[in-house]
């Protein structure tokens, strides 16, 4: 009998967790987060790890890796690296698929839960990429060059997935070095390793959690609003002082390295507040474009009144069949 899989995908501030933590408490389920700027530990204000009052927050360990508790429910994939370290896709997807099995085999109900859509696309489809290992070599050949300068690499290497990059990823210099460390993969190895993937061990049902422009804007501010009150910035300052530079990958995540002209220049919290909140702006409707694209996903404005009570019963129609097929298979 196959085992469910809950996927609960969308824009960063349309209630996501909140969503599979209520819906983790009616299945007995636990949660796996897939957002990629969360995986970084002391990075809990700017990347939104929103516990509610009174939420108990653990850290058993459960091999490396630890969990939070929230109402009862727990939740897995926070807290995974270390934010002076790279940490890649290929690392979360092995954990990620750790989790859920583990869960599986636990007689839980996993609930794959976040707005990174190349972590997602990774846990249930693979990415026959993720399996290319990093060139040290070819790294510490490429610092220092500009996005102009690795862009036209890539291209010489790569003509078409240099076309096929988006105008972030053109000015985005790791994922340029990343893009030429697999095309130089593919000239010399010539094949790619066969991803890990659950899809065809998990009946899996994909749900998506969208909203108004409009409406989606003014809940980003008021959360931007919220951490700086939180000690966004205070969090900022310590990161610094354990020795995460600037440079670093964890630092590229929103609402990080924003701070850096203000602490080393003298721009004010009203011009980090804004800048902040049009990146975030423009990362959900990036996020937005990357989900139009899955088929799969059934969407739910949670604008539209009712939504939430429509959600459960698509929940409860198709976690349901479980259930049924169980009894077949001991009738």
């Amino acid at each position: 009998m196959v085992n469910k899989l809950l996927v609960i995908c969308g824009p960063t501030a349309v209630g996501k967790t909140g969503l599979a933590i209520s819906l983790a408490k009616k299945y007995n389920g636990e949660i796996v987060s897939a957002d990629s700027r969360q995986v970084y530990k002391g990075m809990d204000i700017g990347t939104g790890k929103d516990f509610p009052r009174g939420a108990k927050i653990r850290h058993p360990w459960f091999g490396k890796y630890g969990y939070y508790e929230v109402h009862g429910v727990k939740i897995w994939g926070y807290d995974l690296a270390d934010p002076r370290k790279d940490f890649n896709v290929a690392q979360y997807l092995k954990i990620a698929h750790h989790f859920i099995d583990d869960i599986a085999k636990r007689k839980k109900f996993p609930i794959l839960v976040g707005g990174t859509g190349l972590y997602i696309k990774g846990v249930v489809d693979g990415i026959p990429t993720a399996a290319v290992p990093p060139s040290e070599n070819l790294r510490k050949n490429l610092e220092g060059r500009s996005v102009d300068e690795l862009f036209e690499l890539l291209a010489r290497i790569d003509s078409l997935k240099a076309a096929s990059l988006n105008a972030s990823d053109r000015k985005n210099p790791r994922r340029l070095v990343r893009a030429i460390e697999i095309a130089q993969y593919q000239l010399t190895k010539k094949t790619i390793p066969i991803p890990h993937t659950i899809g065809g061990n998990y009946d899996i049902l994909h749900i998506g959690l969208s909203a108004p422009n409009d409406f989606l804007d003014r809940k980003i501010m008021e959360r931007i609003k919220d951490r700086l009150k939180n000690g966004a910035k205070d969090e900022v300052r310590k990161l610094l002082r354990m020795g995460v530079k600037w440079e670093d990958q964890s630092m590229n995540a929103l609402g990080y390295g924003v701070w850096r002209d203000h602490f080393e220049g003298d721009v004010d919290e009203e011009h980090v507040l804004s800048e902040w909140e049009r990146d975030e702006s423009k990362y959900a409707k990036r996020q937005i474009t990357w989900f139009k694209r899955d088929a799969r996903i059934k969407w739910f404005d949670i604008g539209i009144r009712g939504y939430l009570g429509n959600v459960e019963k698509l929940v409860k129609k198709w976690y349901s069949t479980y259930y049924a097929e169980k009894n077949r298979n001991f009738s």
